[in-house]
């Protein structure tokens, strides 16, 4: 999926995206976002977001 298709999809800016990837710290209602986006579950949030707790 592309950084513009995901941006779309979680309702955030390709650029919100783009600074995540880059490390960047984020709120987690984006990260709920992303998630839900990815059409995963909230408990999967250690496979994307590597400083949650799985």
């Amino acid at each position: 999926m592309s950084k513009a298709e995901l941006a779309r999809k979680a309702g955030l800016s390709a650029l919100t995206i783009d600074r995540i990837e880059k490390g960047k710290s984020c709120r987690l209602e984006t990260k709920r976002k992303i998630i839900l986006a990815l059409g995963l579950q909230l408990s999967d949030r250690g496979k994307i977001f590597s400083d949650d707790k799985s």
